[in-house]
């Protein structure tokens, strides 16, 4: 038999037969008109090369065969049913792995309170912190299937994937507090001594650069790190100074903070998924959480 050519709607129909042994009341309860159920039967007929229903006295009974086939087909429409619209499993019953790729900044802020919150809400999801290869390199991981959830700055994306703002970030001007630039900041004091750069593929340019350029100024970059982890032991032990996003800047007594002198760029960070995974429960779930704790 082609199960191409085949349509499953025709055992629909023949459940309710076998079930009411009547055409009309099987009509009624699949709400067919009772000669599109009698072509049915026809077509189940044929198909199982049985009568299945016979007329008796005043009544249609059911078939060796057709009574043989009530219980296999109750269980095939059912498996059919459950594969088609499953079960809703409560989060604490799921077990699942998540893959995440995302920088140190953002890992750093929501891993603890993500971590926590799962604990609580849905034990059995497990997480993977991928190594960090860049924005374009978590798209594609997200398209091929290799990352589940990206948490980045992510340009408009394709129709096939999902990306939604969490949060927008703007950059601050950090030095330590004894920094002699402190006693008196400003654009040429900024520019005098040499910048920290975080890049994780170790590039030598960023958004203060461009600021700069657009007003025919420049700094040195001193030092590229590939971390924001890395960036306050530094300042701590240096004249460098460094341009950070405001959620990276160091608590402490030790740092002194400015706005910067030339308005520079600020950014969004965007949560992304693809479309195909819309109605995993545990995605949608840590997306969520990830939504509250960054927003």
């Amino acid at each position: 038999m082609n199960l191409r050519s085949f349509d499953l709607n025709l055992l629909v129909i023949l459940d309710a037969l076998l079930d009411e042994a009547h055409v009309s009341r099987a009509a009624d309860r699949v709400g067919l008109s009772q000669p599109a159920a009698s072509a049915a039967l026809q077509r189940c007929r044929l198909l199982f090369r049985d009568r299945l229903l016979e007329r008796g006295r005043g009544t249609m009974h059911l078939t060796r065969r057709a009574e043989a086939l009530r219980a296999p087909l109750k269980s095939l429409l059912a498996e059919v049913h459950r594969l088609v619209d499953p079960p809703e499993v409560p989060l604490a019953e799921i077990r699942q792995t998540l893959r995440l790729a995302m920088a140190d900044h953002p890992a750093g802020l929501v891993l603890p309170s993500l971590q926590l919150a799962l604990a609580r809400s849905a034990p059995g999801i497990d997480l993977v912190v991928q190594p960090w290869r860049g924005a374009e390199a978590a798209r594609m991981a997200l398209i091929d299937g290799d990352t589940d959830i990206a948490v980045s700055t992510f340009p408009p994306m394709e129709d096939e994937l999902h990306r939604t703002e969490l949060l927008h970030e703007h950059y601050v001007v950090v030095m330590r507090s004894g920094h002699p630039a402190a006693r008196r900041f400003s654009l040429r004091s900024w520019v005098q001594f040499p910048h920290i750069l975080v890049s994780g593929r170790g590039e030598r340019r960023g958004p203060v650069d461009t600021a700069l350029a657009e007003r025919g100024l420049a700094r040195r970059v001193g030092l590229v790190v590939p971390s924001f982890q890395l960036v306050p032991p530094l300042l701590a032990a240096s004249d460098m100074i460094a341009t950070l996003p405001s959620r990276c800047v160091p608590n402490g007594p030790g740092f002194a903070t400015f706005p910067p002198p030339v308005p520079v760029e600020g950014f969004g960070l965007h949560l992304a998924w693809h479309r195909r995974r819309h109605g995993d429960t545990a995605l949608q779930h840590v997306a969520g959480l990830l939504r509250q704790i960054l927003s």
